[in-house]
């Protein structure tokens, strides 16, 4: 899978995806990664990208032309390819929406800077995400967190094809709590059905406590996870236990 990111700083995109399990798979050629340089999009001779807002106002605002260009530019080498903008104005970022993209050839990343865009902008593009309520100095953060989330689902970069599918919100719910050696440490033991070699046992205990803690941490997650109806009965009980235990 192939990833573009448009911004007017692209060594920001070099560290991060050096590393681990990204750098591995950029190394195997299982996903690509190219940072452009708006600026090389630009006109002039200085290149500039952005300019004052029409009406007045605090900060400056991106220039059409530049991201046209390159959008143009990228979309005739890559046909097909989904263009993201990173907005704190878009839809919320989900896990299954990284599932979904991930599925595609390639996605283009419009990483915003200054006061915003020129709302022209925004009929360039197929869809605009946010990390959520809160402000950041520039897109590429987000974009570097996108394409973390969707690169890892890629087959073949987390190694295992199992890996990925017990994540917090793969099943709508929170993942169950994961234990490692020592069995004991400070007095705190490791739960005694993970010792027990019991897999059917192993796998009912997991499943009450994803749903204990996604009922304790994130209740609104069950609203739309797919409940079976033994689910159900356990998450009951769950409440009744939690309410006796607050009482």
């Amino acid at each position: 899978m192939r990833f573009d990111v448009l911004t007017l700083f692209p060594a920001m995109f070099e560290s991060p995806f050096a590393e681990s399990i990204l750098g591995k798979a950029l190394e195997k050629g299982l996903i690509q990664l190219y940072a452009h340089n708006l600026r090389d999009w630009a006109s002039g001779k200085h290149k500039v990208t952005d300019d004052m807002p029409y009406g007045g106002g605090d900060g400056m605002v991106m220039k059409p032309e530049p991201v046209a260009n390159a959008l143009n530019d990228l979309r005739v080498r890559q046909p097909g390819t989904r263009v993201v903008m990173l907005t704190p104005q878009g839809k919320p970022f989900r896990q299954a929406d990284a599932e979904e993209l991930s599925r595609l050839n390639g996605l283009i990343f419009v990483c915003g800077r200054y006061e915003g865009f020129d709302e022209r902008i925004r009929t360039m593009v197929d869809a605009e995400f946010s990390l959520g309520d809160f402000i950041l100095t520039g897109g590429e953060l987000a974009a570097m967190v996108m394409i973390d989330a969707v690169a890892r689902l890629v087959p073949g970069v987390l190694g295992s094809s199992g890996s990925a599918l017990g994540d917090s919100y793969s099943d709508g719910l929170l993942e169950y709590p994961h234990y490692t050696r020592p069995a004991e440490f400070e007095g705190m033991k490791v739960p005694e059905v993970l010792l027990s070699g019991n897999h059917e046992a192993i796998a009912r205990w997991r499943r009450r406590e994803q749903l204990r803690r996604t009922l304790t941490r994130r209740p609104d997650l069950l609203a739309e996870a797919p409940l079976s109806p033994e689910d159900k009965k356990i998450l009951e009980a769950l409440r009744i236990e939690c309410g006796s235990a607050s009482s």
